[in-house]
């Protein structure tokens, strides 16, 4: 696909496809962008989009899900880690999903995360999408991306776009076709699934290249140390006088900070020097004015996270 936004908007279609109903729910505590993108396909496609709140500890909030539940609703999008880098209990999800006959579909915006969690099928997730540009792709002025999508087999015929399938030819030499193609310049023209997906051949290839050369002992570690490094800056931070951590939910590599200081002027403080904060939740949900999203990777060493605490503090460089 072509990123993780468009893949999850495509995600919602298919689940529309599948079950011929025309609801779906939305956890606020999806990326605000892949909220957004799902609005903007959906505006004019007579697909109701009803938003489920967020709980105290910044999971999508089950009751309030189990309540909005219904005959009527095709499907449930839930990020996976969500927005504030929180892990979602996709297992507790999914099952009042099923029981109405819904689908879940899990976003995974930060793909290295499954290198320590369960995947998001084994917890019940019926499609799975996400963006696949932390596999070796340097963002280079806003990108390329990489979006991909998975499904559960019985759903595979409402996937978007082009699928290929292995054969073999009259010789007996295998070969791949096209198969399911259910695109307008095929077959099916206004039923088509067509997506946007430009050409991502090389996207493809360079993720592939960096999954085979990490593989799964890799992928592993640099988890851990997304997750270990998060967590010492996190502990860090929450010690300074002035800050907190307002979400008590395991996280990955991202999580929210609270600060008493306004937080474009903490920014622009931190910037001047040479240190990118974190992003103001404000921008993106104006009920956090005073809370910023902060993310530490493998990238990120413990002198550069000493350096932050230290900024954050005002203390020396």
């Amino acid at each position: 696909m072509y990123d993780g936004a468009s893949a999850c908007a495509e995600a919602v279609l298919m689940a529309v496809r599948a079950t011929r109903r025309k609801k779906v729910l939305v956890s606020a505590a999806l990326h605000p962008e892949y909220r957004a993108t799902v609005e903007t396909y959906c505006r004019y496609l007579d697909v109701e989009l009803e938003s489920v709140p967020y709980d105290a500890d910044g999971r999508t909030d089950l009751k309030q899900l189990e309540g909005m539940l219904g005959k009527e609703v095709a499907a449930v999008v839930t990020g996976y880690p969500n927005f504030f880098g929180v892990i979602e209990d996709l297992a507790a999800q999914a099952e009042p999903t099923h029981a109405c006959g819904a689908r879940l579909v899990a976003a995974v915006q930060e793909p290295i995360a499954l290198g320590l969690l369960k995947s998001p099928g084994e917890l019940g997730a019926d499609i799975v999408v996400g963006e696949g540009q932390s596999f070796g792709m340097p963002v280079s002025f806003g990108g390329p991306y990489l979006g991909f999508f998975a499904a559960k087999q019985r759903d595979v015929r409402s996937m978007p776009g082009r699928l290929v399938g292995q054969t073999v030819d009259k010789e007996g030499k295998r070969g791949f076709v096209l198969t399911l193609a259910t695109r307008e310049q095929h077959i099916r023209r206004e039923k088509a699934t067509s997506n946007i997906c430009s050409n991502q051949g090389l996207c493809a290839l360079m993720a592939t290249v960096y999954l085979s050369l990490m593989g799964k002992a890799g992928i592993r570690e640099v988890a851990v140390q997304n997750l270990s490094r998060a967590e010492y800056a996190k502990q860090a931070i929450a010690a300074l006088d002035g800050f907190s951590i307002p979400f008590s939910a395991q996280s990955f590599n991202e999580f929210v900070v609270e600060t008493t200081e306004a937080v474009d002027g903490l920014m622009a403080r931190l910037e001047q020097r040479g240190i990118l904060g974190g992003i103001p939740l404000e921008r993106c949900l104006g009920s956090m004015a005073n809370r910023f999203l902060v993310c530490v990777t493998e990238q990120n060493s413990r002198e550069d996270i000493d350096a932050l605490v230290a900024a954050l503090a005002g203390g020396e460089q």
